[in-house]
């Protein structure tokens, strides 16, 4: 069965559709454009920033979360460099993704923020912790490690987009900028009385060009926390998922182990569990994020 084909399967097992914005165009000076979408909580509600998964968009990673977490927070997310409608720029670096979460915050007017990453997002949070560890309540972490080239298979896999963004770098940037250019200005908005949540996947899904995703698997096999991870020293949760094979459990065990005083969230599902396991995982996150909302209260307050 063709790639596309078993994409469109897989999002027929996707939760139903909910409401969900579709976000707007916001500039960050001096770093570009990128889509926002900022959902208003309870009143002097704490804000979360959510950042998304490789190879998919803000909308597509936490559409099935938002529903829930906006009883809580504020709610921000976007769509990081080079996927959908986010930043272009010559070159995909994980540290400039970690420093347009603040630079979001700043366009928002968002002082102090706890941050939540997925998979590549997970890596993206930790830098924001590292660069900016003064706007930081909290961090959770799901579904994401210290680092993602520890087995051979890693290694060469790592080696073979090394070796292809050293040889046709240029032509990846050409290929992302034409899928981009080709993108409304504003995504379409998911609605719950859609009758099915796929096309609006789809149209999410491609909005990211293949190149691109090239592109960051290239910079995330680079990704290694384990010299300062240790150093962490904000209240935080990590959401282990336990049938997960993309990024080996042990691994995200590993990464709860080295922060000091972390919390562990075990949620039964595979690496997609944000989305195809947003029965089970939707539950876990919130309640990682209380739990990292709650100790930065009582540290606030002593």
């Amino acid at each position: 069965m063709p790639l596309v084909g078993k994409v469109v399967n897989r999002f027929g097992t996707a939760p139903r559709p909910v409401d969900f914005p579709a976000g707007r165009m916001v500039e960050l000076p001096g770093r570009g454009r990128t889509c926002v979408v900022d959902i208003e909580g309870p009143p002097g509600a704490p804000t979360l920033i959510l950042l998304h998964a490789l190879a998919t968009t803000a909308a597509l990673s936490w559409y099935p979360s938002v529903s829930e977490l906006k009883r809580h927070y504020r709610v921000i997310t976007f769509d990081q460099r080079w996927h959908g409608r986010g930043i272009r720029c010559e070159k995909f670096l994980l540290d400039d993704c970690a420093d347009d979460v603040v630079a979001v915050a700043d366009a928002l007017g968002v002082d102090r923020f706890t941050v939540v990453g997925y998979s590549m997002g997970g890596a993206v949070a930790q830098l924001v912790w590292k660069r900016h560890r003064n706007r930081l309540d909290g961090m959770v972490l799901a579904a994401t490690a210290r680092n993602f080239r520890g087995k051979v298979t890693e290694r060469l896999w790592f080696s073979f987009t090394q070796l292809a963004m050293t040889r046709w770098g240029e032509g990846v940037r050409n290929r992302v900028e034409r899928v981009a250019s080709a993108l409304a200005d504003s995504p379409a908005p998911l609605s719950s009385t859609d009758p099915v949540v796929a096309p609006w996947a789809m149209a999410e899904f491609r909005s990211t060009s293949a190149w691109a995703m090239l592109a960051a698997i290239d910079e995330i096999g680079r990704f290694d926390s384990s010299a300062w991870i240790r150093r962490v020293d904000v209240p935080t949760s990590v959401v282990v998922a336990t049938r997960d094979r993309f990024i080996p459990t042990r691994r995200q065990r590993r990464l709860a182990a080295s922060i000091p005083g972390a919390m562990v969230y075990d949620v039964p599902g595979s690496h997609a569990a944000l989305v195809l396991g947003a029965t089970d995982f939707v539950p876990v996150l919130v309640s990682a994020c209380q739990s990292v909302t709650r100790r930065a209260s009582a540290r606030a307050a002593a």
